[in-house]
């Protein structure tokens, strides 16, 4: 346990304390992104007691599990003439092509390589008749590129990576929420935070940062992922050391998010995988219509996500809605069987709660996803912030305007990767800086207002706060968007600030010091999800305007937001690069699902 040194100016500064962890490499985050940067750091010859992975949660047990449909990989299994390049074309074209193509080419080249190497990892894929990856329909995706583990495919994805860093015997560290990048003349120098378990607090000094902490749809009211997970860690992080935020404003709101008082209150918003779709569930409202023929007669219930989000939206407000607010999701065609093997893990949540997927639909209503926005990264994953690197949701570039499903846990892998090597490149060019007095007084500055807030006695409940945030995000930053309701939403979360700052909290090691954590990185991405949506004046992708409802060629563009030297928010925009010639031959080409294959 190391006391306060004195800072730079020789001052002694209020007592407190903090163990110091030294390593090269720190990885925030210890889902499927963070696991496979750190396995590639070790393959490329890091010594592994050089790397450490932190999570919040325990080791395992991150958002990754809660992606249930698949991976993407232009394998061919089933349809021989996919390939890599359709897949990039599929991709662009769902993201309202303002991806980063080369991000999304990055990704699209590597999977099938990497889809095979996690089936050598021993990853627990369903498979064909004559035992090869199986593959199954996604929306939007030209031909069956989604392999899958039946519905738990982040699950055992996650697993194999798991075992694969304990194989290589990759250091871990659990439970630890970390709060501050310590940064010093636009370099990183580590990050300081607090174990929650013993309520201490740590700093760790690393000559390379990698932030893989998940998204910002947990931001939300009615989300698909645990109330503790996807609060905007990564990006505030961020964006509070210096680095720029892109695309914030582009929020999937998934179309089969779980629905209605039978189910219960810890299942609303929970992700409804869109495998069920994939294997031929169709939609139905209230009154019995399959209404995707009205709004798409081709792709049906597998057209991009946001078509469908918003025509379950449109149903709902026009009044064909389910007295819970939702439509009706059916698979009950298919046989028992087909529906056991396919779909296990719904059908056994379903028939838990009371409902059989075989003979009855369940209820459903779009739920916030998935944030395609991100930090802004260059081809390797490292930010504007020398040695801070940002991979996975935490990340922006791959998606665009809309994310591919699928699409999600191929981008933690193949980013992994890539950062993972680089990283590896960078270290062996390089001789380790040490510790200096820049780091401690960074970290004695930040550790000091933890500790006031742990032990503050406001009037203001961090956890009732978060709720307000997630209300206020619903309403101004929702499917439908507005200027007058994206500036009231600003007004709003501007009231909310001022409350935040009279918070009553319990300790350290309290729930309440971990909402009141979560709450100061809601509020800093809250607000940037809502200046670059009202900077935004068309609508493209998961971002729909009702005052402005066409989509503008003029804002083929990118919008970016980063801290001024006060801390007041500054956006700026930037045009979007061009495919290469193969993906532009693919994307001439036309491609597109044809649906009805599935009836």
């Amino acid at each position: 346990m190391r006391d306060v040194p004195p800072t730079a100016t020789g001052e002694s500064a209020a007592a407190v304390e903090y163990d110091t962890v030294e390593v090269d490499v720190l990885v925030i985050g210890a889902g499927a992104a963070g696991a496979r940067a750190a396995i590639e750091l070790v393959d490329r010859g890091v010594d592994p007691e050089d790397v450490l992975v932190v999570g919040k949660r325990q080791h395992g047990d991150a958002h990754t599990t809660w992606a249930r449909g698949g991976v993407n990989g232009a394998l061919g299994t089933l349809d021989p003439e996919d390939d890599w390049t359709i897949h990039a074309a599929d991709t662009l074209n769902e993201g309202h092509h303002v991806n980063d193509p080369g991000k999304v080419e990055t990704v699209t080249r590597r999977m099938p390589r990497l889809l095979r190497q996690l089936d050598e990892w021993g990853m627990d894929y369903s498979r064909t008749d004559d035992g090869e990856i199986d593959q199954r329909y996604f929306g939007a995706q030209s031909f069956r590129r989604t392999a899958f583990a039946g519905d738990y495919t982040g699950e055992a994805l996650l697993d194999t990576l798991v075992e694969e860093a304990r194989a290589r015997s990759v250091p871990k560290r659990e439970n630890v929420f970390l709060s501050q990048l310590l940064t010093d003349e636009n370099r990183v120098l580590g990050a300081a935070g607090t174990d929650l378990d013993t309520g201490e607090f740590v700093v760790f000094d690393a000559d390379v940062v990698v932030l893989a902490a998940g998204g910002y749809t947990g931001l939300f009211e009615r989300h698909s992922s645990r109330d503790d997970e996807n609060t905007g860690d990564g990006l505030a992080l961020a964006v509070e050391a210096g680095a720029s935020l892109m695309d914030v404003e582009f929020v999937q709101f998934h179309p089969t998010g779980m629905v209605g008082d039978r189910y219960g209150e810890d299942w609303d918003g929970r992700l409804v995988t869109e495998a069920v779709r994939g294997e031929g569930g169709r939609l139905y409202n209230a009154a019995g219509e399959r209404f995707m023929e009205r709004y798409s007669p081709d792709q049906m219930e597998l057209d991009a996500r946001d078509v469908v989000a918003r025509a379950i939206a449109e149903e709902i407000e026009a009044g064909r809605g389910t007295d819970s607010g939702g439509v009706y999701l059916d698979i009950s065609h298919r046989e028992r069987s087909f529906i056991e093997e396919r779909l296990p893990r719904m059908y056994e949540r379903f028939a838990e709660l009371g409902v059989d997927m075989a003979e009855e639909p369940v209820e459903v209503a779009p739920t916030a996803h998935y944030g395609m926005g991100g930090v802004a990264v260059d081809d390797e994953g490292e930010t504007a912030v020398d040695g801070l690197y940002a991979i996975g949701e935490t990340m922006a570039g791959v998606h665009g305007a809309n994310r591919l499903g699928g699409n999600s846990l191929a981008e933690t892998i193949a980013f992994g990767e890539v950062a993972g090597a680089a990283i590896a490149e960078r270290l062996m060019a390089g001789e380790r800086e040490p510790a200096d007095n820049a780091l401690h007084d960074a970290a004695v500055a930040h550790l000091q207002g933890l500790s006031a807030l742990a032990n503050s006695d406001g009037a203001n409940d961090p956890a009732a706060l978060l709720e307000d945030l997630r209300s206020l995000l619903r309403e101004h930053a929702g499917i439908l968007r507005d200027d007058d309701g994206l500036a009231a939403g600003l007004e709003r979360l501007e009231e909310l600030r001022a409350r935040a700052t009279d918070l009553a909290v319990n300790g350290t090691t309290s729930r309440s010091y971990e909402f009141a954590l979560n709450l100061g990185f809601g509020v800093t991405v809250a607000d940037t999800v809502l200046r670059a949506a009202r900077e935004r004046t068309e609508s493209r992708g998961a971002h729909f305007r009702t005052d402005y409802p066409d989509t503008d060629a003029e804002w083929r563009r990118n919008v970016l937001v980063e801290r001024d030297s006060v801390g007041a928010a500054r956006l700026s925009t930037e045009p979007v690069g061009s495919p290469s010639e193969a993906v532009q031959e693919a994307l001439d080409a036309g491609y597109e699902l044809d649906y009805h294959q599935l009836e």
